[in-house]
């Protein structure tokens, strides 16, 4: 399960974490992960780790092209747990939003957890320098 306090719950929070992280996408999913934000920028009353440092936060998009209530519900569920076991993983105080495609509907929850690591992964690969002359 996630605590509550590793989750994004704002619209803005949502945005600014799309606006400004590194998006991968692998298979059924798409995530945004950004970096923490400058420390004037958290606020003193945020949750931090026992070791001082603010926890990585998590958000998910599940949309009606997904499917039904029921489906979109289960996929939600089945992200939450997904993410809840590799928040620990993240970088401190950084934002992660997970989109979920409409495949992820049909997608077994070994598959989605492949994909997610994947694209973790390639968010948090360093970036390519791109040939020049």
């Amino acid at each position: 399960m996630l605590p509550a306090a590793s989750r994004l719950r704002r619209r803005a929070e949502f945005s600014v974490t799309v606006r400004s992280g590194r998006k991968a996408s692998r298979g059924s999913l798409v995530v945004h992960l950004a970096p923490a934000p400058e420390p004037e920028a958290v606020s003193p009353a945020s949750e931090t780790r026992p070791e001082g440092l603010p926890v990585p936060r998590a958000g998910f998009v599940v949309s009606k092209a997904v499917g039904n209530a029921v489906t979109r519900n289960k996929v939600k569920r089945r992200l939450r747990a997904l993410v809840g076991s590799r928040l620990e993983g993240l970088p401190p105080g950084s934002s992660l939003v997970v989109r979920a495609l409409p495949s992820a509907a049909a997608r077994s929850y070994e598959k989605m957890g492949v994909d997610l690591d994947e694209a973790l992964a390639a968010a948090q690969a360093p970036r390519r320098q791109r040939g020049g002359a």
